[in-house]
């Protein structure tokens, strides 16, 4: 059996979402793959839960999901460093769920270089750090014999990274589309039903899947985030949150509203990689999609991705859980892979 210590820095809906899923398949990780995954500590931005032996994650959620009163647990180390904490545990995984800046990439990209220099394997499903320095973060992973894995940044349970880097293995990729944010999808589905933007933008809220400020989702950063992640990953680019062409869904002309209205036609926030005079781009668009495109019904929260090559044609994933669960879901699979690669 091997066991597979693992610091979690950040305990959000996307942190407390992996602990669920950890907890639920626990038995089966250790059956189905003989890893027994244990994590040892918590972090906060300068404290944190820190144990020698396994946490209770049962009891942890069971008494601080509703709140962050670590405080009260005799192994709150307050002023810990997470340096400190990796130092104190024999490495394993560090899960990465701090909500980053895509601008500068902290506090995550501090902390996924901390791992990386002492040791430990990451899962992220960070994307501020790997927008901003995904090549430096790459090679110092590989010059360590390190991992770093990032589904949850790339949509989260769709498995956009597993079809681009293993699925599609030896076949050219030419064009990148993909529906990558469930949020706005949610809310123009709702609007072709008929339901203003700002109904379809409260309702969102009110099911949990748009944050008390959206703007990240319907302005078309995490979409951009995510088309950039993919492409630097996938394509061995260099590309920055600059090269992005970005459109949200705040402002949408009304001319496309009545479009994608018509049968047979839906309105889709794309992320799209596209060649032009032999040079990759990236954007984010408002894009009418009509039903001959696999896209076209992937509606209210499902997410979706089609890659375009030389070799296997055009290759469509859809669907994954766009919650919490669904992210955690993603990290877990992660951290299992890296156990079956090294």
């Amino acid at each position: 059996m091997i066991r597979v210590k693992i610091v979690l820095a950040g305990f959000g809906n996307v942190g407390k979402g992996f602990l669920q899923v950890l907890q639920e398949k626990k038995q089966f990780c250790r059956s189905r793959y003989n890893l027994d995954i244990e994590v040892h500590s918590i972090f906060r931005r300068g404290s944190a839960l820190l144990s020698p032996r396994p946490l209770n994650i049962k009891e942890i959620l069971e008494k601080y999901s509703s709140s962050f009163s670590f405080e009260e647990n005799h192994l709150w180390k307050p002023g810990l460093e997470l340096k400190d904490a990796l130092d104190s545990i024999e490495p394993g995984v560090l899960v990465a769920c701090t909500p980053s800046s895509i601008r500068d990439g902290e506090p995550g990209l501090s902390y996924i270089h901390c791992a990386l220099d002492k040791g430990w394997h990451v899962v992220t499903a960070d994307k501020g750090p790997l927008v901003v320095d995904f090549r430096c973060l790459k090679k110092k992973a590989e010059r360590n014999h390190l991992a770093l894995k990032f589904s949850g940044a790339t949509a989260a349970a769709l498995p956009t990274m597993d079809v681009a880097l293993y699925s599609l293995a030896g076949a050219g990729i030419s064009q990148v589309e993909g529906i990558l944010n469930g949020t706005t999808n949610y809310i123009l589905t709702r609007m072709k039903e008929g339901i203003d933007y700002g109904q379809s933008l409260e309702e969102a809220r009110s099911m949990g899947i748009a944050e008390p400020d959206p703007s990240f989702d319907v302005e078309g950063w995490d979409t951009a985030s995510k088309i950039l992640i993919i492409a630097n990953a996938a394509l061995n680019t260099d590309f920055t949150l600059n090269d992005v062409k970005v459109e949200g869904i705040t402002r949408i002309p009304p001319r496309l509203l009545s479009r994608a209205r018509e049968k047979g036609k839906a309105l889709k926030l794309l992320g799209r990689i596209y060649k032009k005079e032999g040079e990759f781009k990236l954007e984010v668009a408002l894009t009418i999609v009509d039903g001959s495109r696999p896209l076209f019904g992937v509606d209210g929260t499902n997410k979706g991705i089609t890659f375009f090559t030389d070799t296997m044609g055009a290759v469509t994933v859809t669907g994954g859980k766009s919650d919490p669960r669904g992210a955690g879901a993603s990290l877990l699979k992660d951290i299992i892979n890296i156990y079956r690669e090294f």
